[in-house]
């Protein structure tokens, strides 16, 4: 207290000493900002194989940092981008690369009069597992719609190749038969690997009416959908056996769909369980892809050859190794799928600035309430899959762009990944690719005036 008094005292007697204790000579007065700023653009280029790999080994969902501090960004947005086409389609990740059928009605030699020890042996077989659903997985991969039919129909025939063949090797190592029947049994496997196995499946494509058709020249057969469409609606938690080694695994946060459900949808048949049809759902030719083939009705594609060369259209005929048989079908309601999604979100932890609607489910908020079960800022940028194998998309728009009011004051690391809608990251798999992110940068400047003359002319 004594030194504050002596201070207090010391100033009453010295009142020039303020002077000296505080400096109060503005010579340089402060400048009033003028409230103007400078905006100017950054592009920072990433690609995917600058991201640390031991610890996100999944190109679609890694985390960056940028070489260097952003200050004060005012607007972000996706500049440009370059992703590989070579994308799979069909893949286990996307869930539709399998799908059911039962073989209800095959052909009965007994009542066609046909005394033959393989037919019998092959009906037993058909017969007693006629409630036995085959299922059938075709290769991850991108087809063309001639591949796809190809690859269906030898998937089918396998499928009931390898049921036929397991039931006769079962048969003839089974203790309770007798050597006779057990012979019969041996006999009729030594003949059906000579016949090739079970070929009587023909899947094909209309190029007209772009979708697909299923046959089988002497067995009435059923496309089990609803297995498959109640597995991919309520079974979203499974993991994935494909990304179990990088413990990646298959997204919990898989939406419903009801559009592209599994292989299926892709292939154009509906939800239901659809039955074929044969000759005898007609009792004459009305439908306009139907016609009569030595007196029996067989589909037919009028605009030219369906499977060989020369045969006019008609590419289901009846198998000419059993009599009497009757040929069965399944025309797909809708067209062919085989691009797959359109477009890719792109998302940016903390910097998304799209809502994203979201597919109807069944859920207790969607049933208590009539609100949208849609998502605030889901996304950072939609990108359009401009390059296919057989370029379907060709759009190209602007991008929206994040808006910070006031300015983020400091951007540096980012978390992105890349899925589709219904929230499955995208499968890049070894290859890479590169975008660019373009920062709008603002500083403050001082207002200058200049007078310039004799500007060069550059």
């Amino acid at each position: 207290m004594s030194s504050f008094s002596n201070l207090n005292k010391d100033n009453r007697q010295h009142p020039n000493l303020d002077s000296k204790i505080y400096n109060i000579n503005r010579t340089h007065p402060l400048i009033e900002s003028s409230q103007e700023y400078i905006y100017y653009k950054k592009y920072v280029s990433i690609n995917s194989d600058d991201r640390d790999m031991l610890k996100y080994p999944n190109a679609s969902d890694f985390e960056i940092e940028l070489p260097e501090d952003m200050l004060n960004v005012a607007s972000l947005r996706l500049y440009d981008w370059t992703f590989p086409c070579n994308y799979d389609t069909f893949s286990s990740l996307l869930n539709n690369v399998t799908m059911t059928f039962l073989i209800n009605n095959p052909y009965n030699p007994n009542t066609n009069n046909f005394d033959n020890l393989l037919a019998q042996k092959v009906f037993e077989c058909l017969f007693t597992s006629a409630n036995q659903d085959y299922t059938i997985t075709i290769e991850n991969g991108f087809y063309n719609p001639q591949q796809i039919a190809t690859e269906l129909t030898n998937k089918f025939n396998a499928a009931v190749t390898n049921r036929i063949v397991e039931y006769f090797i079962n048969k003839s190592t089974d203790v309770t038969l007798s050597d006779t029947e057990i012979n019969e049994y041996t006999e009729s496997l030594t003949l059906f690997n000579a016949d090739g196995g079970y070929n009587n499946f023909i899947i094909v494509y209309n190029a007209v009416s772009l979708n697909l058709w299923f046959g089988n020249n002497s067995d009435g057969f059923i496309l089990t959908n609803e297995n498959q469409f109640i597995n991919s609606v309520t079974n979203n938690n499974i993991q994935c056996p494909a990304l179990s080694s990088i413990n990646i695994p298959y997204p919990p946060y898989k939406v419903p769909e009801y559009s592209y459900w599994g292989l299926p949808g892709y292939l154009g048949l509906d939800r239901c369980n659809m039955p074929s049809i044969s000759s005898s759902n007609f009792s004459s030719v009305e439908n306009t892809n139907i016609s009569t083939y030595n007196s029996t009705i067989v589909p037919r594609f009028y605009y030219g050859d369906a499977v060989n060369i020369g045969d006019k259209g008609y590419w289901l005929l009846p198998n000419q190794s059993l009599p009497n048989s009757e040929v069965y079908w399944v025309q797909a309601p809708y067209k062919l799928n085989i691009i797959g999604p359109s477009h890719i979100y792109m998302e940016m932890d903390g910097q998304n600035c799209i809502d994203e609607t979201s597919p109807y489910n069944i859920s207790a908020f969607t049933i208590t309430t009539n609100q949208t079960n849609g998502i605030v800022n889901s996304a950072f940028a939609k990108i359009p899959i401009l390059s296919t194998p057989l370029s379907q998309w060709f759009d190209k728009e602007q991008l929206p762009y994040k808006f910070y009011y006031p300015p983020a004051e400091r951007l540096r690391k980012f978390h992105i990944r890349f899925r589709y809608h219904n929230g499955v990251l995208v499968n890049f798999s070894t290859f890479n690719f590169s975008f660019t992110l373009e920062f709008t940068l603002q500083l403050p400047q001082i207002l200058r005036k200049s007078n310039v003359k004799g500007f060069p002319d550059w």
